[in-house]
């Protein structure tokens, strides 16, 4: 049975169409120098596309082991070659980037068949950046990150329930209440890759890494 099962969904998986013929051109040799603005002109293309969560991005991190960790985040901003997140300091990947300062992020269009990768150390943007980013979130949004117990084990939904309840009060009596937590990260990469993916195969690959302060750009192979 479990073999049965294994060959239909190998099979069903193999037949998925991956890619479509109306895809995005995509010439390296007009790409400007900065690979930001690069990877702004995409994010806007994949918004005007309509793209579901345009803005979501992949941070993957290691923890003390080097075992690598991987969640999906929501890209707060580009600014200065900086790319920007936010989380709390006591959550798992707030605490393994604390011990390891670096990480990766991935962006992915399937509707473009494009994807960016990211590699870079991360730097605390301060307590500036923390207060204005979270005074924005709507207040149910605030409310969960009040509650701080991120990733811990949930052993009665009533406890979720009850924490939430004291969140929504606290967000409505404090509306100015910042977590001393709430941090937003800087990404400085110093690799970032662009890929377009092509229907027969042929995707296109640029490199763009930082060099003396200065970006270089290298074509790969697909």
């Amino acid at each position: 049975m479990s073999d049965h099962n294994d060959d239909t969904l190998r099979s069903r998986l193999r037949g998925l169409r991956v890619f479509s013929d109306d895809l995005p051109a995509f010439d390296p040799a007009g790409a400007p120098e900065q690979p930001a603005e690069l990877f702004v002109e995409w994010l806007t293309a994949a918004i005007e596309a309509g793209v579901p969560g345009a803005h979501a991005m992949t941070l993957s991190t290691v923890d003390a082991g080097g075992r690598p960790n991987a969640r999906v985040l929501i890209l707060k901003d580009v600014q200065d070659g900086r790319w920007q997140f936010a989380t709390t300091r006591t959550s798992t990947k707030g605490r393994e980037l604390e011990a390891s300062p670096s990480a990766a992020l991935t962006f992915h269009w399937p509707q473009l068949a494009r994807q960016v990768r990211l590699r870079g150390r991360v730097l605390d943007a301060g307590p500036d950046a923390a207060a204005r980013d979270f005074l924005a979130r709507p207040d149910g949004s605030r409310a969960e990150s009040l509650v701080g117990r991120q990733s811990q084990v949930l052993r009665e939904e009533a406890d979720l329930d009850g924490a939430l309840e004291d969140a929504r009060a606290r967000v409505t009596a404090e509306p100015e209440l910042v977590p001393e937590a709430w941090v937003v990260y800087d990404l400085v990469p110093d690799e970032i890759e662009f890929w377009q993916g092509e229907a027969h195969r042929r995707h296109v690959r640029l490199r763009y890494t930082l060099r003396e302060h200065r970006w270089m750009r290298e074509r790969l192979w697909p």
